[in-house]
């Protein structure tokens, strides 16, 4: 008599669940390994029984095996990579033809290579021309007339300093004029009962210096007063004051 068909569901009885995973688990390992040596495949079978309990077979070892599972599993990352890589191929192809239309229409505008233009292209451009330079001109406008204010400011300012500086010229002038007509008060309070005279000498008295000697000055200078006296008596000259 033939085995019955087993129902595939959950065995109930625990002893009976045990020793059905022990004789199912053992025939699995033996097939995985007749798999591995009959067809020459690499095998790689982890097993955890309901209390965690771990076997485990693999015919070139399970650490082997999962890496290389895990570069095959990359695959699908890698077709992603590549369309990635497509997307910004043709964002650089959009940007890169952005650049050459802006490149074009600035030398439009520096009024180059305006052969391929049409008259609406041509007016258009005109247009952009009038309203740039109608810009620049306010700004220039506009630039002028705050340097001009600065310039204003700074011309105030430097009336101020200007003004100051008078007034403390005007100042230090007036003192001085004080202090040159006190000095002229005191001077000549000073010299209202001796008015000054001015030496004045003969020719006689520079050849009386030689005559002049040591240890004998007293009589040198008398010698050269008589002599100045002869020649006053001699010539009617008045002689100063003789120092």
């Amino acid at each position: 008599m033939g085995r019955g068909r087993v129902e595939l569901k959950r065995i109930e009885n625990k002893i009976n669940r045990q020793v059905t995973f022990s004789k199912r688990r053992n025939g699995l390992l033996k097939k995985a390994y007749e798999l591995s040596v009959l067809c020459d495949a690499e095998v790689a079978l982890i097993i955890f029984s309901s209390r965690g309990k771990l076997y485990e077979f693999g015919n070139v070892g399970i650490t082997k095996t999962i890496e290389r599972y895990q570069r095959c599993s990359f695959t699908p990352q890698d077709e992603h990579v590549e369309c990635e890589t497509q997307s910004w191929y043709q964002e650089v192809s959009k940007l890169k033809a952005k650049y050459e239309s802006l490149q074009r229409t600035q030398r439009h505008l520096l009024g180059e290579d305006l052969g391929p233009l049409n008259i609406k292209e041509l007016q258009n451009l005109e247009k952009q021309l009038e309203g740039a330079l109608a810009q620049t001109r306010q700004r220039k406008t506009q630039i002028m007339i705050e340097q001009m204010e600065e310039l204003r400011i700074r011309e105030r300012q430097l009336g101020d300093m200007n003004k100051q500086l008078r007034l403390k010229l005007e100042a230090q002038g007036f003192n001085l004029k004080a202090m040159e007509s006190l000095w002229s008060s005191t001077s000549a309070a000073g010299n209202s009962g001796f008015p000054f005279q001015p030496p004045q000498n003969s020719p006689m008295d520079y050849q009386a210096e030689p005559f002049l000697q040591i240890g004998y000055h007293q009589y040198v200078q008398a010698e050269a007063s008589n002599v100045s006296k002869s020649m006053a008596c001699e010539t009617n000259f008045m002689q100063g004051w003789i120092l």
